[in-house]
């Protein structure tokens, strides 16, 4: 494998920057929208499930969120209280629970998104550059 050249510095210099200033936005845009950054990720990767069915279990979230079980049980029943989220029992098994978000939950979220489409599109660019340079 060849020594990174100075372009290769420079571009993971500005993705780390950019990196930097996308998660500092996305904290101040999530406090705007009365969010704490723990609950907008919580709400995110339910929202953005893998299967695309805007929904999670509470295993899903921990080991999406690299967090113990015990610690997004706790985030979700925050969440739930201050409604922002619902449970709901899956058909197949009742021990399963589904977390998905409420009406309240879908606009904070949304409002917080929303104000990230320059710096998504600009990470998104600079991580295509990266990826075709490897």
């Amino acid at each position: 494998m060849p020594a990174p050249t100075l372009d290769d510095y420079r571009r993971v210099a500005e993705l780390r920057e950019l990196l930097r200033r996308f998660m500092r936005r996305s904290e101040r845009l999530a406090r705007v929208a009365g969010l704490t950054p723990s609950r907008y990720l919580l709400l995110l990767m339910i929202k953005g499930a893998p299967d695309g069915s805007e929904r999670s279990t509470v295993t899903e979230l921990a080991e999406r969120l690299q967090l113990t079980q015990s610690t997004v049980t706790e985030l979700v029943t925050r969440a739930e209280d201050a409604g922002l989220v619902r449970r709901e029992q899956a058909e197949h098994d009742a021990r399963v629970y589904w977390i998905c978000l409420t009406a309240e939950g879908e606009r904070r979220l949304s409002s917080v998104v929303e104000g990230h489409d320059p710096e998504r599109h600009r990470l998104l660019e600079l991580l295509s550059l990266l990826d075709g340079s490897s």
